[in-house]
């Protein structure tokens, strides 16, 4: 509890005090703190992520490291997979954040270890988290080698168990996300529906635990930025059209059915839409709109150009009034 109660009043500093804390730990790894099982822990951080409680997170993860370090000490194939998990979940909430220089940094580090672990989906989270970084630093071309590789290699496994059949399809929507980024219509649009095909015998309902929690609802969620990033904003509207928050596991994806549909919005040109759509993502989850500099952008340009706007005041206040 006394542990519990210290991480809370180290969130209320504010994303850019944990962002140094977390600077220090990817620096130079603190020493061990024996907090308790790594694997309750890590199920506990992703559950944080999956909430949008980005500075919760961010607390703990210095912690995490410390002893996932630790543990890896051990030599042991699972301790090294364990550890490029915690780096991979460092890289993707950096990535949230904007933060893409330290992003690089632990997914670089993430990659390392599944290598060193030798276990085909940590080596498929950390290539997609590097090629989301990638991405984001303009360097499309190696995101989408990067991506096509991940996702022969674990081709190449035979796709034996549901985990790594989960893992090819999610490899897929990266790619074709990627491709989409980078301007490559015909690939983007090919991978998607590859997508598609790789999901259709996954259940609806993602199982608990899973490292790659893709369904047929979350590649048609996945089409709608696809769509967005070619420029189609109709059809990334007609894609999403039929999704609901229900079919999603977590708050994290509840809220990006709202930001994503919410930009394909605002490319069509449609204020209210827009933000009711901001509205939604924002119950769903808050850090999924307050904390991702793309999306707080979409209501400082609401809030500046339709502040008359059904639901727009609303949005504004509700994003602007909470630091944390």
């Amino acid at each position: 509890m006394r542990r519990r109660t210290l991480l809370t009043a180290t969130a209320a500093a504010g994303p850019a005090a944990l962002l140094m804390g977390l600077d220090d730990a990817l620096a130079s790894t603190p020493a061990p703190t024996g907090a308790g099982p790594l694997d309750s822990r890590l199920a506990s951080a992703r559950a944080l992520y999956d909430k949008g409680a980005h500075a919760l997170l961010l607390a703990g993860l210095p912690g995490l490291i410390a002893d996932a370090h630790s543990a890896a000490a051990s030599r042991q194939s699972l301790d090294q997979a364990r550890l490029s998990a915690v780096y991979s979940l460092t890289s993707a909430v950096l990535l949230k954040l904007g933060s893409y220089d330290r992003a690089r940094l632990a997914a670089d580090r993430a990659r390392t270890w599944a290598e060193v672990s030798g276990s085909p989906l940590a080596a498929a989270a950390a290539a997609r988290e590097l090629a989301i970084v990638l991405r984001h630093q303009d360097h499309h071309v190696a995101a989408q080698r990067l991506m096509s590789s991940a996702a022969a290699d674990l081709e190449a496994t035979g796709l034996r168990t549901d985990a790594t059949a989960a893992a090819y399809a999610q490899m897929l929507c990266t790619l074709a996300y990627t491709a989409a980024r980078g301007g490559h219509r015909s690939e983007a649009l090919a991978m998607t529906e590859e997508a598609r095909r790789a999901a259709r015998p996954l259940p609806q309902a993602v199982l608990q635990g899973r490292l790659f929690t893709i369904s047929p609802a979350a590649v048609d969620l996945y089409a709608v930025g696809v769509h967005w990033a070619l420029g189609d904003a109709g059809a990334a509207l007609d894609v999403g059209k039929d999704l609901r928050p229900d079919q999603f596991p977590t708050a994290e994806r509840k809220a990006r059915l709202g930001t994503d549909m919410a930009r394909a919005w605002w490319a069509w040109q449609r204020p209210e839409q827009t933000a009711r759509a901001l509205l939604d993502a924002y119950r769903a989850s808050p850090g999924e709109v307050r904390d991702r500099p793309a999306i707080r952008s979409i209501v400082n340009e609401l809030a500046e150009r339709h502040p008359r706007t059904s639901g727009v005041r609303e949005l504004h206040l509700a994003v602007t009034s909470i630091s944390s």
